[in-house]
Formats: C-alpha cells, structure tokens, sequence
C-alpha cells in the first residue's frame, strides 16, 4: 500500500498533519472572532481571507526559486513553519480587525514561504511513479490535521468552556511539533545554483506548464475563501459548535480520499483527477447557491471535502509533473501564486458580493467559474500531459 514511500515522507505528512492542525483550530471560529468579538463586517473577512490566502499562494512564487537556487529546500521549510507557528497568539491578542489582518499575514507568509521548498522534498521523497501516492500522503496529513483541529477547538471551547481568544494561544503547540518533524527531515546538500532565478525559469518552463497556470487562475477567480461557506452556515441557524463539527467533516473527507486519490492519479493521470475535483465544487457551490435548507448546505459542505483533498494533490503533483527537476520548486510555488492571485480577486470579488448582491451570488459567480476552469483546463492541458511524471519537454 505504501510502497515507493520513504521516511521523508512520512515524516512531512506528519508536518502537514500538525501544523493544520494549528491552523484549523482556529480556522472556522476566525470569521466569528472577526463579526462577533471584534465586529467587523463581511467585507472585512474577505479582505483579511483574500490578503491571507494570495499571501500564501504568491509567497511560493519567490520561495521556491530561492530554494532553487541554493539548493536549500528544509532550511527555508524551516523558516516557514517557525513564522506561522509564533503568528498564532498574535491573533488572540488583537484587539481590532486590524491586528488580525497583520497576524494572518505573517502566518500565511510562514506558510507561502515554507510551500513550495516542502512540495519539492515531498517530490523527491519517491519515485516519479509513485509521486501521486507521495503528495497524496501529505494531503491526508495536511486533511487529518484539519480535521483534528476543529475538535481540539469545539473541546476547548464546549466542554472546557475557554475563552476564544485561548483558541489561537493554545495553536503554537501543534506547530512547535509541525517544526520539529521537518527538522528530523533529510536533506541531500548540493551547491548553491546561479541559474534558478526567475528570468530563466520562465523561459525553460514548457507551454503546457504555462497553460496550466493560466487554467488555474481562471478556476481560482471563483474559488474563495472557504469563510464564506461557513458564515452562510451560521446564516442558516446552524451554532458555532455544529458549524466546526461539520467543517472538520469536510476535512475528513478530503483527507481520507487524498491518499487514493494520489494513488489514481499515478494510474489516470493528474488531469482526469482535477477535472472530478471541478465537478464536485461546482456542485458544492450551485447547492449553497440554491439552498437555505441547513442540513442541506452542511451536507454539501461535507461533499466540499471531495473536491479539497484531490484537487489539492493532484495540482501540485501535476505542476511538479511538468517542472524541469532542479526547478521543480518553482514550478510548484508558481502554481500556488496563480492560485493566490486569483484567490485574492475570488474573495474580494466575494466580499463584495456577500453585502451588497446576496450570500447566493457569491456561489453562483464560484460555480461559473468552476465550469470556465474545466473549459480552460481542456484547452490549454492537452490529454498527453495528463500521464503522471511526464517529460516537461
């Protein structure tokens, strides 16, 4: 079941697995701390998603080529989980939205920093024909995290009755120990390179890879924040302790299909498996759209999870796919800033449509674009790079 797998990778899926678990403590109660103990308005918490989610997407943009070029992928990794795990109590101490803005922007740049070198080691932790199962490994690490995180949280808060704000304190633990398993991480050392710098990755990147991009960024205008989704839950009725009990369903979900799903795509190839995860978020994002049934919404956003876990893997093991291997983390921390661009726009564009169109609209703009991103991917990928471990030639 695991073979081809090394110990690096297993231990940078048990990163992952902590350091979501971090995270996603305080993930689903941010936009309640936000609205309810701060009183910011919806626009706020696209904006602060928006600047959070384009800040850990375009970060890889400049970390991965930094990384290739001096050939440090665990050094920088290193940085990266450091920064997010201290920026965790600095939200907790906020006392307006403002510091919010500012913490979850040093813990999105730990993550967008420490993206794409961990993407590159979790390639080179096995076989190109046993990349999928690789990625997908982490993606259960990174899913269980999630999934853990939210009960850690509704425990503090349900049963032990601790004040919100301890949520985002108690998050260092967890990401002390994401940093300790990176640590423990191997790393071959090679000499510093002069060629992995932007200019010249741009032009050794082969047409498809830059297509893909493109297809990325077209879905990704319609892909915001999921703080969007569980506001509409908290809009239905839905309390705050069953709002994080379905959110950590939804990354059950995605973490139990992430290993299979690796394992697929090492078989169907990359794209066969991105343009199911399409299919799975137009139909989250036409529901929320259509319903205000609570147990109908909370049960889309459980099927979500089908989309998250696959899509997730099954990018970055494609944009590793189509990377020349001493650019390979470029290649992925490109993927992730087509991603973050375009994620910026979806939940500011969402923010916006949340006041002043309807909570509906913000779901029919995602699911247009969801049908876009199928249409561009389709184009611009064509069915010979879908084969996983393809020549980028």
């Amino acid at each position: 079941m695991f073979a081809g797998l090394t110990r690096n990778t297993f231990l940078l899926a048990l990163a992952s697995f902590f350091s979501d678990i971090s995270t996603e403590m305080l993930y689903p109660v941010l936009p309640v701390f936000l609205t309810g103990t701060l009183k910011a308005d919806g626009a706020v918490v696209g904006l602060i998603e928006g600047v959070a989610g384009a800040t850990q997407n375009i970060v890889p943009g400049f970390a991965g080529p930094l990384s290739d070029r001096l050939k440090r992928r665990k050094g920088i990794a290193l940085v990266g989980f450091a920064l997010s795990a201290v920026s965790k109590p600095l939200i907790g101490l906020s006392t307006a939205w403002t510091g919010v803005l500012g913490a979850r922007f040093l813990d999105r740049f730990g993550a967008g920093t420490r993206g794409a070198p961990r993407d590159a080691l979790v390639a080179a932790s096995a076989a190109p024909e046993h990349r999928g199962k690789a990625f997908g490994l982490e993606g259960f690490g990174d899913n269980a995290g999630a999934f853990v995180g939210p009960l850690i949280a509704v425990a503090l808060l349900a049963a032990w009755r601790v004040n919100l704000r301890w949520i985002f304190y108690a998050a260092i633990i967890p990401g002390f120990l994401a940093f300790l398993m990176v640590l423990l991480v191997g790393e071959r050392k090679s000499e510093p390179s002069d060629k992995a710098n932007f200019a010249s990755a741009l032009r050794r990147f082969p047409r498809r890879y830059r297509g893909y991009l493109i297809a990325t960024a077209i879905f990704g205008l319609g892909n915001s924040s999921n703080a969007f989704l569980i506001l509409d839950l908290k809009g239905l009725g839905v309390s705050l302790t069953e709002t994080i009990l379905v959110y950590a369903a939804f990354n059950l979900v995605a973490a139990l299909v992430s290993y299979p799903a690796g394992a697929l795509s090492d078989r169907l190839g990359r794209r066969a498996i991105i343009f199911m995860a399409f299919a799975v978020f137009f139909v989250a994002y036409a529901g929320f759209a259509v319903t205000r049934s609570a147990v109908v919404a909370a049960s889309l956003f459980v099927l979500y999870g089908l989309f998250q876990g696959p899509y997730r893997m099954a990018g970055k093991a494609f944009a590793a796919d189509l990377s020349p291997e001493d650019q390979r983390a470029s290649g992925v921390g490109w993927f992730g800033a087509s991603a973050g661009v375009s994620g910026l726009v979806a939940s500011g564009v969402a923010g916006l449509l949340w006041d002043h169109a309807g909570h509906p609209a913000v779901f029919y703009f995602g699911a247009a674009l969801a049908i876009a991103g199928v249409l561009a991917m389709a184009w611009l990928t064509p069915e010979r790079t879908a084969n996983a471990a393809v020549s980028p030639d």
